[in-house]
């Protein structure tokens, strides 16, 4: 009788655990804490001002080949930076090559993005003309753009994310941080 209540005991407990459907949890993503909007002007002895926000790093590119007024502008939290290229227009043909220069950094993301969409940017009262890229899909930049007053100066940006690119990932993220940049973009004033 011990035996046969042993018996039972185990098929329970064999019949128990072999019907347990077992799954792994989902890969999730950490919660992302978005901080206040808060700006501030930037003036650096450069031809041109705007405004970034407070939880920013702006710092001088100091790679070879840089011009004086190329700045850096480090989101720190979200691990990104806004790479931002300034050059004086000395001549139509100078300004006809940077913007196709612009054109041709934003379309180098062809093979990885799912789509690019382009964005005039007209802001006549402080004569600043330009276009925004929106580079869809887990390309290296999502974002970008180019500003001018079409005679003088001329500001290219590029926002870049130290990371593998997956943008299911860094979505909210993007969208967070390209309003900042549309305000900073919104500021900009040439001198």
């Amino acid at each position: 009788m011990q035996q046969l209540i042993w018996l039972f005991f185990l098929v329970i407990l064999y019949s128990s655990c072999a019907n347990q459907d077992f799954s792994p949890k989902p890969r999730g993503f950490h919660r992302i804490e978005f901080p206040d909007k808060e700006y501030i002007k930037m003036e650096e002895g450069c031809p041109f001002t705007f405004e970034i926000p407070i939880y920013t790093t702006l710092k001088t590119d100091d790679t070879k080949n840089a011009g004086k007024c190329w700045k850096n502008l480090a989101f720190p939290q979200f691990n990104a930076t806004l790479h931002l290229s300034y050059f004086d227009i000395d001549e139509k043909s100078t300004f006809n090559k940077l913007i196709e220069d612009a054109r041709t950094f934003a379309f180098k993301h062809t093979t990885k993005a799912t789509s690019i969409d382009q964005k005039k940017i007209i802001n006549t009262p402080n004569n600043i003309y330009g276009l925004e890229y929106y580079i869809q899909g887990n390309t290296a930049s999502n974002y970008q753009f180019y500003v001018s007053d079409s005679t003088n100066h001329y500001l290219r940006g590029a926002l870049y994310f130290n990371e593998k690119p997956n943008l299911d990932s860094i979505q909210p993220v993007l969208d967070f941080l390209k309003t900042d940049i549309e305000h900073l973009i919104s500021t900009i004033r040439w001198k």
